[in-house]
């Protein structure tokens, strides 16, 4: 039936009152946090939209600069330098409705620590100022804050001794609390498996704001932390972890093969050979136009290495020439960052903001064949490619359970794969279309090739493009729609984390679009 224009105007003028009301309520939400929060945290350490600081503090933990426009901003930044401010943050949250996400680092392959998909009134907790690395040499443990940079980590651990390190990813400006909160691997993972499993304790703030430690959150929670997304659980403040022992000289090389020169045939083998090598030798494959680079960190000689590079995988053609020797530490910044850089560079936090770009992932659990290689060659040969990067399992990642960990990709898995693009970042957040473009054909043109039912992923490369979460009734996240991308990242632990969830955080306090939704037990 049609409606009279008065009853027109009465609507829209209620729709008004509504909408005004619901704004009025947000602003009264968002002032009563602030008195709440400077009753117990130092105002220098709170920034408003209206803060002179604001962008610059925001803006200094992006990694990504399509995320510096043209999305939901929080309503406040919090820099906490202790415990008690973490506490209160989230007391004053729960008090006044305001959410928090928090931030470590800034490499969050979606941004989902600081930005929102969707309109959201929410405070971002930046972990910035508790970043402390504490070493026991004698131990062979540290305990690392969640804001450290896995370059101040390594660091702190190369200064205190020439042969301990610890296993966990090559750039140096990832933050520690989100990379062990996904897993985290790098150039040990064939020899010491996932950061996270070298974490033997943690310290976590619950949305209760109580602090616990390991035995206090109980052994579900515990797991769920070392690899089932963190920020789901909590605040995890510091990591206590094992120290790994490595000896004083390792051995680097990089060894590019052009198409040209043989790298169809080159990488169709190395998918054989790098998962069974001893645990010791670690190739990863950045693959990129018309070449591989085949990237080692062997921890021995070079002299040791040769014997095994001859017999095992003659068909790279590594020879002397391409050994480089050094210690463990020298190695993070020479992988990373180039032979010219130093064990100083390691620390520091900034990176180039010149190019956006997007990732993807893919497990493979068969060896792709020559004919499917050559074809791959031909989609990184065409215009706004991207590239791939191969990462070798087996050895010691391999040989933990499936369920030991929130990480899943155990036995069985070949090598991880990233798929990344880049554009320039004048494009701004609407730029890359044709770059995103190529990621995703390229993701589908894949799909017969890689692990199935699921097709697994890892939750470090977060991708929004594999579903987001359904807040449904009493606010709280859908467990089955979260099955869409949960089972890709976690496979059959995604119910055990869920249960865990509603543990710790049954309304759902620590929230955002890939977070772990509750499931209590028996429903």
């Amino acid at each position: 039936m049609a409606m009279s224009s008065r009853s027109l105007g009465a609507l829209a003028a209620f729709v008004f009152l509504c909408s005004a009301a619901s704004m009025s309520s947000s602003m009264a939400a968002t002032d009563s946090f602030l008195q709440c929060l400077s009753a117990s945290i130092p105002s220098q350490l709170l920034y408003t939209q209206s803060s002179p600081s604001y962008t610059s503090v925001l803006d200094a933990g992006i990694r990504n600069p399509k995320f510096l426009t043209n999305t939901t901003r929080p309503v406040w930044i919090i820099t906490p330098t202790n415990a008690s401010h973490v506490q209160a943050a989230v007391l004053c949250g729960r008090r006044n409705g305001v959410r928090l996400r928090i931030r470590s680092g800034g490499h969050d392959y979606e941004g989902l620590s600081y930005r929102s998909e969707r309109p959201e009134t929410f405070a971002v907790l930046d972990l910035v100022n508790i970043r402390a690395v504490r070493v026991d040499a004698a131990s062979a443990t540290a305990w690392v804050d969640s804001g450290a940079t896995l370059g101040e980590m390594y660091y702190a651990i190369g200064k205190a001794g020439g042969r301990i390190a610890f296993p966990a990813g090559l750039c140096p400006t990832v933050g520690v609390g989100g990379h062990f909160s996904g897993g985290g691997f790098g150039m040990l993972l064939r020899k010491y498996g996932l950061a996270a499993d070298n974490v033997v304790d943690a310290v976590l703030v619950d949305a209760k704001g109580r602090l616990l430690d390991k035995n206090s959150m109980g052994s579900d929670v515990f797991w769920a932390l070392r690899g089932g997304a963190g920020e789901s659980f909590g605040i995890v403040l510091s990591w206590k972890v094992k120290l790994v022992a490595v000896p004083p000289t390792v051995t680097v090389f990089n060894v590019p093969v052009t198409v040209s020169q043989g790298a169809i045939d080159v990488v169709t083998r190395w998918q054989a050979v790098a998962p069974s090598l001893p645990d010791d030798l670690f190739i990863r494959v950045l693959v990129q136009g018309q070449r591989a680079s085949f990237q080692s960190l062997y921890l021995g000689t070079c002299d040791a290495l040769l014997p095994v590079m001859r017999s095992r995988f003659p068909e790279l053609g590594m020879n002397r020439s391409d050994c480089r020797e050094m210690t463990w530490i020298q190695s993070v910044p020479y992988i990373y960052l180039g032979s010219s850089a130093t064990v100083e560079d390691i620390l520091n936090r900034t990176i180039a903001m010149d190019t956006s770009n997007k990732a993807t992932s893919d497990y493979v659990r068969q060896a792709i064949g020559r004919d499917t290689w050559s074809a791959i060659f031909g989609w990184l040969a065409r215009p706004n490619a991207g590239l791939m990067i191969l990462d070798p399992y087996g050895g010691q990642i391999g040989s933990v359970a499936e369920a030991a960990t929130p990480f899943p990709h155990r036995g069985g898995v070949l090598y991880n794969i990233q798929y990344m693009n880049f554009w320039s970042a004048a494009g701004g957040g609407g730029g890359g279309a044709a770059q995103r473009a190529w990621i995703r054909d390229f993701y589908a043109f894949m799909a017969p090739f890689v692990s199935k039912d699921p097709r697994e992923a890892y939750a470090n490369y977060r991708d929004l493009d594999l579903g987001e979460n359904v807040v449904g009734a009493g606010g709280v996240s859908s467990y089955d729609a979260g099955k869409v991308w949960g089972e890709k990242y976690f496979r059959g632990n995604y119910q055990r984390l869920a249960m865990a969830k509603a543990q710790i955080d049954a309304d759902d306090y620590f929230r955002n679009e890939q977070s772990i939704p509750p499931l209590v037990a028996g429903k």
